[in-house]
């Protein structure tokens, strides 16, 4: 991943642990989303207030596969 990509992604660590999550997962995962830019995302779980990081994606083809793996 290229320091821009991380950067963003830190932002959005940031700003998680700062408000509640809102986007959750489908397909009963306990998981939530986090889009960091158009194709950039990340699936995560708050556990005893700490932020747990399960998935870093860099494109939208690379989300879909995962999510779909779990129909």
């Amino acid at each position: 991943m290229d320091s821009t990509l991380r950067g963003f992604f830190e932002a959005h660590f940031e700003k998680v642990l700062e408000m509640p999550p809102r986007r959750h997962l489908s397909h009963g995962l306990p998981d939530f989303v986090e889009n960091v830019t158009k194709q950039a995302r990340f699936a995560y779980e708050i556990k005893e207030n700490v932020l747990v990081i399960h998935r870093c994606f860099a494109t939208h083809k690379e989300y879909e596969k995962w999510v779909n793996s779990f129909r």
